[in-house]
């Protein structure tokens, strides 16, 4: 198998959820105060997050030395929507997928 083939297979398998545990992990360690809302399961086994304001928050936002930075996290195979959209335009937000993290810059964007 390929390096490019292995690299896409490795980034088309990683769930949102396992970026959102290595990039928390990483800001952690290079110093980077991290927010993250987690949804509630509600007693009738739907979950929701409570919220007041736009819809569409990016899912971290980073902070660190006076520099903020709101990221969304996607799947390879992740859409935005149109409310997380206009959060990115509004906020200069930006999106990271699996194949920034393999390719190293994530890491070189929090250092």
């Amino acid at each position: 198998m390929s390096l490019p083939r292995a690299a896409e297979q490795l980034t088309a398998s990683m769930t949102e959820a396992t970026l959102l545990r290595h990039v928390i992990e990483a800001a952690s360690l290079l110093g980077w105060h991290v927010h993250h809302s987690r949804p509630a399961m509600l007693g009738s086994g739907r979950y929701a997050t409570a919220l007041s304001g736009h819809a569409g928050c990016p899912d971290l936002v980073l902070a660190r030395g006076g520099v903020v930075r709101l990221v969304e996290l996607k799947s390879t195979r992740g859409r935005l929507s149109d409310e997380q959209r206009a959060w990115l335009a509004a906020s200069g937000g930006i999106v990271w997928r699996p194949i920034d993290w393999l390719s190293g810059r994530i890491g070189d964007e929090l250092r």
